[in-house]
């Protein structure tokens, strides 16, 4: 069964940083699946974030978010990380951790299948 567990969240000021991890656990071969993060606020339907292909050298970036955040993986610990940097009060959230399907390298919500039970990322003013 394949499990995601997400880590790293927390309560930050403006411009501060986070690093957030994903350990992924039950799969036979990791490398093969692209994964990414969705982020979901308050109120708001889910958003794409970041993914990255199955090798690790492509990844995607919803358009307000490029420059800031950067998405990384480890096949050989079946991990995957989020760094943020200059965080904004608009990117407080619920942080998620997905594996991609059908597609090398998901842009959209609906490319992601299974999920984590997500971390809380709060951005103060």
């Amino acid at each position: 069964q394949v499990q995601l567990v997400e880590s790293g969240g927390g309560l930050v000021q403006a411009g501060d940083s986070l690093r957030l991890s994903c350990a992924a656990s039950g799969y036979n071969t990791f490398s093969r699946y692209a994964m990414g993060w969705i982020r979901q606020a308050p109120g708001k339907e889910r958003e794409f974030v970041a993914s990255i292909s199955p090798s690790g050298g492509r990844t995607s970036y919803a358009d307000s978010l490029k420059g800031r955040f950067t998405i990384s993986r480890d096949n050989a610990k079946n991990t995957v990380s989020l760094q943020m940097n200059s965080l904004k009060p608009e990117d407080t959230a619920v942080y998620y951790c997905a594996q991609g399907q059908y597609v090398t390298v998901p842009s959209e919500v609906t490319d992601f299948g299974s999920w984590g039970q997500g971390t809380q990322v709060t951005v103060s003013s």
